[in-house]
């Protein structure tokens, strides 16, 4: 039997719940998740640890293909940290004009980057995606309120495909 039908409950095609009180992420279930990325339009997908947007905690396993967008943005008083458990990541922090400030190299253990990253502060970050697929592990709290995210003003919309890849080579470039 498929791994949804058996352990995951479909929010919609980038999101998947815990269908269980006790919840076990493995090789095969990294495989399936990139499956549900391959089939979605901007290349990503989660598995919620956490049983619904309404927990205290949230923990994700969440898989982005290369040239993945991930809208710069902020968190407004709540933290969250990433674990890499497959492929290479940067996560850039900028500054409120949308100048690069930082530049956080990650990958898995035994190589050079940073296994862990917790961002606690707002800071606009994105991340881009340096090897096929990316798969990491993030913590967060909860519950889900979308008020509590603030997109970049400067950074391009979630649907301007053009205007991202220019965004996503500009990153590229100030970060080589």
């Amino acid at each position: 039997m498929a791994p949804e039908m058996e352990k995951f409950v479909r929010q919609n095609d980038e999101v998947f719940y815990t269908a269980s009180d006790l919840t076990g992420i493995g090789a095969e279930d990294i495989a399936w998740l990139k499956d549900r990325a391959r089939e979605t339009p901007r290349r990503r997908a989660r598995i919620c640890a956490h049983p619904s947007a309404d927990a205290a905690l949230h923990e994700m396993f969440i898989v982005h293909e290369k040239d993945t967008y991930v809208p710069p943005h902020r968190h407004i008083a709540r933290s969250e940290s990433y674990t890499v458990i497959e492929g290479r990541m940067r996560i850039v922090l900028f500054d409120a004009r949308g100048e690069i400030e930082d530049v956080v190299r990650m990958s898995p253990p035994g190589t050079d980057g940073y296994v862990f990253y917790r961002l606690a502060g707002p800071r606009f970050h994105s991340m881009l995606i340096d090897t096929d697929w990316v798969v990491f592990h993030e913590v967060t709290s909860g519950p889900f309120d979308p008020k509590t995210t603030e997109f970049a003003p400067w950074a391009p919309a979630a649907d301007d495909l053009g205007a991202q890849s220019d965004f996503i080579a500009r990153m590229q470039r100030a970060n080589a």
